[in-house]
């Protein structure tokens, strides 16, 4: 396995690069103005520095070639400007997650795989220093007092730190990049996630304006297929998006968006999804996007699919379309509101239409498992019909999944719907000898 170029050099021992890196970092800090970078462009402090980083690697005579010395002279620059080590691991685009568990071990997600790099912090001072540079760029700390925190970066990427002493064997920091290009639909059937006919009856549900759940477990895709579905949303529709950590890539110009807040130090001000979700109702909405729904927030979402904001959607954690279900109505308890089970049920079969079950699967690739539509109640239970699945038949030699998808023969309610919207959906799309890798 490689390293990134900048993330070490192979060719000198690791501990005595890093040692070296230190010492022209903490040598760099006294002999320049930090405020006066701040007026300069990355090429001009790259530019000013590199003179001064040389000069000091000749003092420390240290035998480096040519690569060696830009490798240094890059890393410093990242540690005085950046994040540090992490720098080059978060210019890697086909990186998705960042994994830092003490300060001597990273490993990286690629392709749905964890890996081991060859990245490493000098110590957990190090470290401690990367965490809480990233917190309070957004105002907040990290503390014995307040040992975890949620925070994001600059460009979008969610960060998780958690420290000592709840953290018993070095400082934890968890990474989850924000993709600067959101995949499209069109880019999920190349890749596989999901096939042709599928994507079309998603479009068909999307601009017919029925309300989606998309169902899965973390790291299964699930924002990025409400990304690639939102691109199905008409351009004169205005639409609110609510989220905890703003992830969300919409390309409508249409879109207002919102994030919680969290509680400050004194343990004030936290404005939760449920409050915006409240507050979205009056900001005349055609839709509303939660990037997923954890508490209470899920009666007033299901209150406002109910009440004229057609289209909405919204994400959950769950394992199957049916758990799914399950989870929310479990969420309607959380609101405080007295309302019994079958109530809570018949609320969420006539608000939510179409449940789309999202994976990932053993060999890190992610799949649409299942396409199933509510079709209401039948007694206590919410009756519910698949329409398309991806069915596993096995894994290769190589450990690759197999499998294709299939539709089951069930034609969905919603075609009524799609019609009046003036979409029509060919009856070849739900052949149940229709089969797809």
């Amino acid at each position: 396995m490689t390293a990134p170029a900048s993330a070490g050099v192979q060719s000198a021992p690791l501990d005595r690069m890093l040692d070296l890196k230190v010492t022209i970092h903490r040598s760099l800090l006294d002999r320049i103005n930090l405020s006066v970078l701040e007026k300069l462009s990355r090429e001009q402090i790259q530019a000013e520095i590199g003179e001064i980083v040389a000069e000091l690697l000749a003092a420390q005579r240290e035998p480096l070639n040519a690569r060696e010395r830009n490798a240094v002279v890059l890393d410093v620059i990242d540690e005085l400007l950046g994040l540090g080590p992490l720098e080059p691991l978060l210019k890697d685009e086909s990186i998705t997650d960042i994994l830092v568990n003490g300060h001597d071990t990273v490993f990286v997600e690629r392709g749905g795989m964890l890996e081991k790099v060859r990245v490493r912090f000098q110590d957990e001072r190090h470290l401690l220093r990367i965490i809480q540079k990233i917190v309070s760029a957004v105002g907040r700390r990290v503390d014995e007092s307040s040992p975890f925190v949620d925070a994001r970066l600059a460009d979008g990427s969610r960060v998780n730190a958690i420290v000592a002493p709840l953290a018993i064997d070095g400082s934890l920091l968890s990474i989850r990049k924000f993709a600067k290009r959101p995949i499209s639909i069109a880019r999920m059937i190349e890749l596989g996630s999901i096939p042709e006919p599928m994507a079309e009856i998603l479009r068909a549900i999307v601009q017919s304006r029925r309300n989606v759940l998309i169902s899965g477990g973390t790291g299964s895709g699930k924002t990025t297929l409400l990304n690639a579905m939102s691109s199905y949303i008409d351009e004169r529709e205005r639409i609110v998006t609510i989220e905890d950590s703003a992830e969300l890539q919409l390309q409508q110009e249409h879109t207002a968006r919102l994030e919680t807040r969290p509680p400050n130090i004194e343990g004030k001000g936290e404005v939760t999804q449920r409050d915006l979700v409240k507050n979205a109702l009056r900001m005349r909405p055609d839709r509303i996007i939660v990037g997923e729904v954890r508490a209470g927030e899920a009666f007033d979402m299901l209150q406002a699919m109910n009440t004229g904001h057609d289209g909405s959607m919204t994400t959950v954690h769950a394992n199957t379309p049916r758990d799914a279900l399950s989870r929310v109505e479990q969420m309607i308890g959380m609101s405080g509101i007295d309302i019994s089970p079958r109530s809570a049920r018949a609320q969420i079969a006539s608000a939510i239409n179409v449940v789309v079950q999202v994976g990932r699967l053993s060999d890190g690739r992610r799949r649409v498992l299942s396409l199933s539509e509510l079709t209401g109640m039948e007694g206590e239970t919410i009756s519910m019909q698949e329409i398309y699945r991806y069915k596993l038949a096995g894994r290769d030699k190589d450990g690759t999944v197999l499998g294709h998808f299939e539709a089951t023969g069930i034609r969905p309610k919603f075609l009524g719907e799609a019609n009046s919207h003036g979409i029509e959906l060919p009856a070849e799309l739900f052949r149940p000898d229709l089969r797809m890798n």
